[in-house]
C-alpha cells in the first residue's frame, strides 16, 4: 500500500501512514492515551485541544459512534493517530464511522503507523510537538514549521461555553455551579444523579457573579492546557474561598451564613485549585492518559483505578504552608492524586470520578461532596 499522509516529530523522527478523516495540515503536541476502548469519549473531551492523540491500542473505530456518547460538542484533538481504523462498525447503537466523524469536523487522521513503536518513542523522549502532513513533505520541512508555530495558550477560552447554561433534575436537593474550563456533560450527568441542579458558567465568570447564584457548592471542571494559561480562573478561586461563606443559599430560617461553600475540582480544576493556595503545578514527561492508573486513598488505603487525562501535575514540595494536605497518590508514579483542606470545605482530585474505568471505583467521591453541602 501506497502511503499518503506523515506524522514528522520535531526530533526528527517521521512515521509513514495513510490519512482517513480531513485532509489537513496540522502542527501540535502528540501524546498517547492507554483506553482499550472510549475512543469516541476521547475524541469528544475538551481536554485534547491542541493535542494529537496516539492510541496504543491497535484496534480504533469498530463500535462506530454513537449519538448518546459525547462528552461535549466539540471534537477536540487537533490528529488522532491509530494502527488500525474500523470503518465498518458492528454495534447496533451506531451511527456514523470514527473516520466519518472525523472529516465532518475537520480532523486529520492516520492509520498505518507502527503506535507501538511511537508510544514508546514519546515515553522514552517525552511528549513531543509534531506536523500531520502529506507524505512527500521532507523532515527538515517539517521539523522547520513545528518550530516556527507558536504553542496556543488559549485552549481554555476555546473550550469553555460562552454564556451561562443549565441542567436540572427532579427532586433536586442542592445547588451547584461548574465553572466551565472544558467540562465534560458526564460529569454534569453524575451531579444530576446525585441530586444536584446545575448551573455551568464561563471560565471567565467572577467571584461576585457566581456568589450571586447562592451556590451550595462550587466544582471547577477539567479542561485543557497549563494551569498557569488561566490566571483569571485562578484569582477568582482566591476570591470565592475568601468569600464564599457569604453564598449561603437561604436553607435556614433566619438567613444566617451556615458555613463556607463546598469546593470540588476535577483534573484541570485540581491543578487550579492548588495554585490558588500558593502551590506550583509542573509538565509531566509524557503526562496520564488512560483508563487503567491505579491511585491509592491515604486516608483508607484502598487502591482504585482510574482514568486519568492531563500534562501537568501539583507539585508536592510547594504545598508546604497552604494549607492544603495530599489526599491521593498515583501508585505508578507517586504524583499527587488528590488534595483536600477540611476547614475550607475543598477537595480535588487529578483523575476522572465520572468515567467510571473501575467501574464503580470513584463514585463516592459526587457523595461526599453532596455531604459537604448538606452539612454546611
Amino acid at each position: 500500500m501506497i502511503c499518503d499522509r506523515k506524522l514528522i516529530l520535531e526530533d526528527g523522527s517521521e512515521y509513514l501512514g495513510n490519512g482517513f478523516g480531513a485532509e489537513k495540515e496540522t502542527v501540535c503536541e502528540v501524546v498517547f492515551n492507554t483506553s482499550m476502548a472510549g475512543y469516541q469519549e476521547i475524541v469528544s473531551d475538551p481536554s485534547y485541544t491542541d493535542q494529537a492523540v496516539v492510541m496504543s491500542y491497535p484496534l480504533i473505530g469498530n463500535y462506530g459512534v454513537a449519538d448518546e456518547d459525547y462528552e461535549s460538542r466539540i471534537i477536540s484533538p487537533s490528529a488522532l493517530i491509530v494502527r488500525d481504523i474500523n470503518d465498518n462498525p458492528s454495534n447496533f447503537r451506531w451511527a456514523k464511522t470514527l473516520p466519518q466523524l472525523l472529516e465532518e469536523n475537520d480532523i486529520p487522521g492516520i492509520c498505518g503507523i507502527d503506535t507501538r513503536k511511537l508510544v514508546r518513542h514519546i515515553r522514552d523522549r517525552g511528549a513531543l510537538r509534531g506536523i500531520v502532513t502529506d507524505a512527500s513533505t521532507s523532515v527538515e520541512k517539517g521539523v522547520a514549521k513545528i518550530l516556527t508555530t507558536p504553542a496556543p495558550h488559549d485552549a481554555v477560552k476555546r473550550c469553555s461555553c460562552s454564556r451561562r447554561w443549565y441542567s436540572r433534575t427532579s427532586n433536586p436537593q442542592y445547588n451547584v455551579v461548574v465553572i466551565d474550563c472544558g467540562v465534560k456533560m458526564n460529569i454534569i450527568r453524575m451531579l444530576n444523579r446525585y441530586r444536584c441542579n446545575v448551573t455551568i458558567v464561563p471560565y471567565d465568570t467572577d467571584a461576585d457573579e457566581i456568589l450571586a447564584l447562592h451556590p451550595d457548592g462550587i466544582m471547577i471542571s477539567n479542561g485543557p492546557g497549563d494551569p498557569t494559561d488561566v490566571p483569571e480562573v485562578i484569582e477568582t478561586l482566591k476570591r470565592l474561598r475568601i468569600n464564599a461563606d457569604a453564598s449561603f443559599s437561604g436553607n435556614s430560617t433566619d438567613g444566617r451564613r451556615n458555613g463556607k461553600t463546598a469546593m470540588f475540582g476535577i483534573c484541570l480544576g485540581h491543578q487550579l485549585l492548588a495554585l490558588s493556595y500558593g502551590a506550583k503545578t509542573y509538565k509531566l514527561k509524557f503526562g496520564h492518559r488512560g483508563a487503567n492508573h491505579p491511585v491509592r486513598d491515604l486516608k483508607t488505603g484502598r487502591i482504585a483505578i482510574t482514568s486519568q487525562n492531563h500534562s501537568y501535575a501539583v507539585d508536592e514540595d510547594s504545598l508546604s504552608g497552604t494549607g492544603l494536605k495530599v489526599s491521593h497518590i498515583n501508585i505508578l508514579d507517586n504524583t499527587v492524586e488528590g488534595l483536600c483542606n477540611e476547614e475550607d470545605r475543598v477537595f480535588s482530585v487529578q483523575f476522572h470520578p465520572e468515567s467510571a474505568p473501575g467501574p464503580q471505583d470513584c463514585g463516592e467521591l459526587f457523595e461526599y461532596f453532596t455531604r459537604l453541602m448538606s452539612n454546611r
